[in-house]
């Protein structure tokens, strides 16, 4: 028998992150959009972040996936996803603090002394750098170089669309060592530290999140500085990218439920020629079909976090899960606005936020046409079977 039943504990975590999302994050919103219609970067500010992520620790709600080892929570991938739905109710990008990098824990001890258990800590950040302008969903085609010179590397390259970049104190770095070797055997990660002598640069975008590019230039790192393997940092960038999939459309599940809700109480109040166009057949239309993808992605979120939690395969779920949910918030995003008219499209509602916002989900982290080359792919060579993913 399949049951879709949460647990007590993840009930109490899913009403615990929404109370504190509605009472803490949402009364922001309308200070934040201020900011940002006069010019200050988009999201909620450093003191603020502080603030909220000291808050919610006297709740102990720190390292949500960190290892209990590590002072962290320790919860599953279904709990997780939970808590991801739940934070995209606001347009506000907000995240737990006492969380690293996955691939961190790959680190040697030393390694973990200097970079993991700091992160953890919320002394240091960091960012993962492996897009190029030359090499976005093919991460394959990476041209930035790292020459041995002694008992150090000198690496030369570009990085670009980098999340965190601007604000990282030490990078993660992949850079070919041996360009005859290719990416299986040829690629090296890096622990870089700013300090060393990389620069960045932030990019403008439509939404809130300002990416940054990262220039080095003869920086030097020493041999010490390799995480993991020499020549083993492409299975590294996979096992990085793979990492949890899923929680994007999670979070914009929490913001398509949201912004159903704000399009049924508006079709309720607004009326046209005598009547709330709740009445109109082309507004019950939209509805009805918000609903029901926003239940269907639902169930592919959980069952692609079902999967990682019993330790199954879960990339090619999780790839259904990124493209559905993609495709479908911002067709959900669009209708709510459709609804809303000219209100929608102004900056007092939050809607032309999750608009731009939302757009992001179709790129980052794998566009829709990879999604759809990874499903197609794995069904065509019989990695998945037809009707399998129960099996």
């Amino acid at each position: 028998m399949i049951d879709f039943s949460l647990s007590e504990e993840q009930r109490a975590v899913r009403d615990w992150v929404r109370t504190f999302v509605e009472r803490e994050l949402m009364p922001l919103e309308n200070e934040v959009l201020r900011r940002e219609r006069e010019g200050h970067p988009p999201g909620l500010n450093a003191e603020e972040n502080t603030r909220l992520r000291a808050l919610a620790r006297k709740s102990d709600f720190w390292g949500v996936e960190t290892p209990e080892e590590y002072g962290g929570m320790g919860l599953d991938p279904i709990t997780a996803a939970i808590i991801e739905i739940e934070l995209g109710r606001t347009f506000l990008t907000f995240k737990f603090g006492g969380e690293a990098d996955n691939i961190l824990y790959y680190a040697n001890e030393e390694q973990k002394e200097r970079y993991l258990l700091p992160t953890i800590a919320g002394e240091r950040r960091s960012c993962f750098a492996i897009t190029e302008p030359g090499a976005g969903s093919d991460a394959k085609a990476i041209r930035t170089r790292a020459v041995r010179d002694g008992d150090e590397w000198v690496i030369n390259g570009e990085k670009t669309f980098i999340t965190g970049g601007n604000e990282a104190d030490f990078t993660m770095v992949f850079a070919v060592t041996d360009p005859e070797k290719g990416a299986n055997g040829g690629v090296t990660c890096f622990l870089v530290d700013r300090e060393a002598g990389w620069t960045s640069e932030p990019i403008d975008t439509m939404g809130e999140r300002r990416p940054a590019a990262l220039i080095f230039q003869d920086v030097r790192v020493p041999h010490a500085n390799i995480l993991g393997e020499e020549g083993r940092g492409f299975e590294l960038a996979m096992k990085w990218i793979g990492r949890g999939r899923y929680l994007l459309p999670a979070r914009a599940l929490g913001g398509c439920e949201r912004l159903l809700d704000m399009a049924i109480e508006y079709s309720l109040t607004r009326e046209t020629f005598g009547a709330p166009i709740a009445d109109r057949q082309a507004i019950q239309w939209m509805i009805a079909d918000s609903q029901t993808e926003i239940e269907a992605l639902r169930l592919l979120v959980l069952h692609a976090a079902w999967q990682v939690s019993v330790g199954k395969d879960s990339r090619h779920a999780q790839s259904i899960a990124k493209l559905f949910g993609g495709v479908k918030a911002n067709e959900i995003v669009d209708r709510v606005m459709q609804i809303h008219g000219g209100m929608g499209y102004t900056r007092e509602l939050p809607i032309e936020r999750f608009y731009r916002d939302v757009r992001l989900l179709r790129i980052f982290e794998g566009t829709d046409e990879i999604q759809r080359r990874t499903i197609a792919r794995d069904l065509l060579k019989g990695h998945v079977k037809v009707g399998a993913t129960l099996g």
